[in-house]
């Protein structure tokens, strides 16, 4: 009779036990608004800049939560991608339907400043977060700030004090813009003539070209015309590809004038090829061989993509990965909550060592200044980038005090 009623205690005692972290796990998945964590990567994945973000942006997402466990809070993170083609409307309806009808928590990449502006509008409605990592303006966390938008990977400002300060130091005094014809051309147009100019250069011109462009010719003979040291190329991605080889077929390098390719990444040498390529002085928030961290990471991604990551690839690995940590410390996903956990903890990892993010959303981490190797300088694939300088961030970005964000007191 003592056996039979100490076992039966045993056996209660160890169901009780058993239920712990089923009910632990329940309360803690009551925290969240649906009973899971559901992000949005909205990017271009299939015009001109599909392969600057695109579906390897998506691949990154991936990585980030399958190394946080694929679970936060005892609850699953899901994933949902799409293509917003380049186009404000397409992906503002997009984020809506995520939103309302799909349970969506965070939206993320957003590549294309105009598309950025957008969805981050929508989202302070919605009361939504969003990390920036592919659009560039400074509005984003300027004069468009929101308490929920969070820029991460680089801007216009840091690409103006990176590759045009080194083009001014080696004399380009005198510019001549080519620019995408839409915000994030604008702003990256302004702040690299406003920091050429205060280091004593001058702005000749400029000329504005769709987004997407095949021909360049009549640009490209203005600003070979203008006689500017230095024709600053404020686009990106397919757009700075075609300008570049067909600023070659007109000779204007031969001739002495200088190219100045303001956003241009690992993804875009690539395609372009160390030829063509080569000299090219521009800036970077993540180099994959930069030490030991970065490869790290960017072996694990090439395995899956068969490419290595360039900062926006690398920068929406770091976003979901910080997003995630900062839902575990809040206890939930409540999105003022979470926003809270962002603003204030410290970002450190392969992406950012030491970032810290800024009242206005802005993460502020270190950049880097970078010169593609001459095809006989490379060692191994993907070898195309020498270290030209490390940018601190203090200096890189502007000062969310003097940044036109009315949430920076």
């Amino acid at each position: 009779m003592r056996k039979t009623i100490l076992a039966s205690l045993a056996f209660s005692l160890a169901a009780a036990t058993a239920l712990v972290p089923s009910i632990s796990a329940a309360q803690t998945a009551d925290k969240l608004s649906d009973g899971k964590v559901k992000i949005g990567i909205l990017n271009d994945q299939s015009g001109v800049y599909a392969d600057f973000g695109g579906k390897s942006s998506v691949e990154a997402a991936k990585m980030a939560i399958e190394d946080f466990g694929g679970k936060v809070l005892g609850a699953p993170i899901e994933i949902v991608d799409a293509d917003h083609q380049n186009k404000p409307d397409i992906a503002s309806n997009i984020a809506r339907q995520w939103y309302d009808t799909q349970q969506v928590d965070a939206i993320m990449d957003l590549t294309t400043s105009s598309v950025g502006l957008a969805v981050q509008a929508l989202s302070k409605d919605k009361k939504k977060i969003t990390i920036n990592t592919g659009a560039a303006t400074t509005d984003l966390t300027g004069k468009a700030c929101t308490p929920y938008g969070f820029h991460w990977a680089y801007d216009t400002h840091a690409l103006a004090v990176g590759t045009g300060g080194a083009m001014v130091k080696q004399g380009g005094d005198s510019w001549f813009f080519l620019t995408a014809d839409y915000a994030f051309g604008y702003s990256l147009e302004q702040q690299t003539g406003d920091y050429v100019k205060a280091n004593g250069g001058k702005v000749l011109g400029s000329v504005r070209h769709p987004l997407s462009t095949q021909d360049f010719s009549s640009f490209l003979l203005q600003a070979q015309s203008s006689g500017a040291k230095v024709i600053g190329l404020a686009n990106a991605g397919l757009d700075t590809a075609n300008a570049i080889k067909q600023a070659a077929e007109f000779g204007i390098t031969q001739g002495g004038q200088h190219l100045a390719a303001l956003l241009f990444t690992l993804a875009e040498v690539n395609g372009l090829g160390l030829e063509a390529a080569q000299g090219l002085t521009l800036t970077e928030g993540y180099y994959w061989n930069l030490d030991d961290k970065s490869r790290e990471f960017a072996k694990k991604f090439f395995a899956r993509t068969k490419k290595m990551p360039n900062m926006i690839h690398a920068g929406t690995y770091s976003a979901v990965t910080q997003y995630l940590k900062a839902v575990q410390k809040a206890g939930t996903d409540e999105p003022d909550a979470v926003a809270k956990e962002l603003h204030s903890m410290p970002v450190d990892d392969f992406f950012a060592r030491g970032g810290t993010v800024g009242p206005n959303g802005r993460m502020i981490h270190d950049m880097y200044l970078l010169q593609v190797k001459k095809p006989s300088e490379s060692k191994e694939p993907w070898d195309y980038y020498n270290v030209l300088a490390t940018i601190p961030g203090k200096e890189a970005y502007i000062d969310p005090a003097k940044s036109g964000c009315d949430l920076v007191k």
